[in-house]
Parts: C-alpha cells; structure tokens; sequence
C-alpha cells in the first residue's frame, strides 16, 4: 500500500512538472533582452524578479492595443537579510513597447521601445582608477530606447531568434555612449519548457573598468546570459536565469536569478 501511495505521488508530481501549459502570449523579454513581443489588449502581467543580494525588482505591464504595451519597475536592493533596504530610485521606470511590424511567413515582427531600468543596484558614485567619482547608473545600464526584430519557426518546438539595437541617453557620466547591440534565441522543448540564451554586447559600457558595489565591471566581453522558463500554468511562469556566463564582470561565478511572471485578463 505504502508502494501504491509512493508511485501515485510521484506520477502526479510528473504530471505537473510535465503538463503541456502553453504560454498565453510571446515572450515579452528573455533573460533580460526585450523581443518584438507585446500584451495582448485588456491583459496585464506581474512579474517579480529575485536578484542576488536580497533584491527585489517588481514589474507592471499592461496591454492597451494587440500592439501597445506600457509597464513600470521599481526596484529595492536589501529587502531580503538584516540590512537596511535601498530603493534604486526615487520614482518607477518606465516601460513602453510599439510594435510597428507584425510578422509574417517571410519578415521579423519589429518594435520600437523604450526602457528605463537597469540591472541590479543604482550606484551614485563608483571608483575608476582608485579615484571615486559621481557616475550615476545602475550596475548594467538600461537600454534606453530601442529596437528589435524577433522571427519564430515551428522547429520541434517554437524556435525565436531575436536581434536588436539600443541607446541610452541618461547613464552617460562614464563617457560611453555607444548604439548597443544584443541578440538572444528562445527554444521551446515541450509545452512546459523551454531554454533562453541571449548576448548583451555592452558597447556603452566597455570604455573603463568600474567597481560598483565591490565588483569591477566593464571587461568588454558583454553579457552572455541563460535561462530556463517553466509554464506551471497557462498565467503563471518561473525562471531561473543564470547571468554573466561570459565573465564581464570579476565576480567568482555567474549571477543566478529568479523570475516569477503572472498574467491574467481584465
């Protein structure tokens, strides 16, 4: 009988962790690159983002047109240990995303786009060349405005392939105000899962080596990230994301990360 129950609880923990969920719409981002994906109208996601050092970054969006998506971010770095939590700043991020180009058999969905927030902490100040000077940026640098292309196949599976450009205007103290480039593929192996890898080449960010928060940055090998995205429900999605596979920055090992994303109608 014991045997029975055993094999029962683990076929129905199979059946869940394999259950063909599908994702209700194109996925809005990968790791952290920005697709061609938008909201459907009248929907809403919620996602929550665990960052390393008990940082939290909450993000709204909203679909106002098949075509039109609007979101905020506001992000706290500290909320999870015993130090004092630090907001990143004083007001939300904006996100803002136009699709311009719906896809077709033979061309790329393209949207334009803009978006405000940046990975992990907003530094005041960091050190460059042993001198501390006032730089004002997050750790990663937000993308500004943008663009990107994104095209599926039906390969075994969906099969994305992403490519875009940005610039950010704001976080620009450093000097380094190069077009950055990034490019990223989403390979679905059921219904469930499925695999991200993406590229952030960082070219407005590999003037100088900073050290922000104790960690230089800024190598210029760009930021190589991958993930695995879980659909436990047809709103409701996990990822575990695994930054800085490329070693841009000198921290020991890669930044792991989890995602949380849930999605519902109005």
């Amino acid at each position: 009988m014991k045997r029975f129950i055993k094999l029962s609880l683990w076929i129905s923990l199979l059946s869940v962790i394999f259950s063909q969920s599908t994702q209700p719409f194109p996925p809005m981002n990968l790791v952290s690159i920005p697709t061609a994906g938008t909201m459907p109208k009248g929907a809403f996601t919620l996602e929550m983002l665990l960052q390393n050092n008990g940082g939290l970054l909450p993000k709204l969006a909203v679909g106002l047109t098949p075509n039109f998506t609007i979101g905020m971010s506001y992000g706290v770095q500290n909320f999870i240990g015993n130090d004092k939590p630090i907001v990143n700043r004083e007001y939300p991020e904006m996100q803002i995303k136009y699709r311009v180009y719906d896809e077709t058999i033979a061309f790329p969905a393209i949207v334009i786009g803009l978006d405000s927030q940046g990975k992990g902490s907003y530094n005041i100040d960091g050190v460059v060349n042993d001198t501390l000077i006032n730089i004002e940026r997050y750790d990663q640098k937000a993308w500004g405005v943008y663009a990107v292309a994104s095209k599926n196949w039906n390969l075994l599976g969906n099969l994305g392939i992403h490519i875009g450009f940005s610039k950010n205007s704001r976080e620009n103290k450093d000097g380094d105000d190069d077009i950055n480039f990034f490019c990223g593929i989403d390979k679905e192996l059921n219904r469930s899962f499925s695999l991200l890898l993406e590229y952030d080449s960082a070219l407005n960010d590999n003037k100088d080596m900073y050290e922000l928060n104790g960690i230089s940055i800024g190598k210029g090998y760009g930021y190589l990230n991958a993930g695995v995205r879980w659909t436990i429900a047809p709103n409701l999605l996990i990822e575990i994301n695994f930054n800085d596979i490329s070693k841009n920055t000198d921290a020991k090992f890669a930044n792991r990360e989890v995602k949380i994303m849930y999605s519902e109608t109005f």
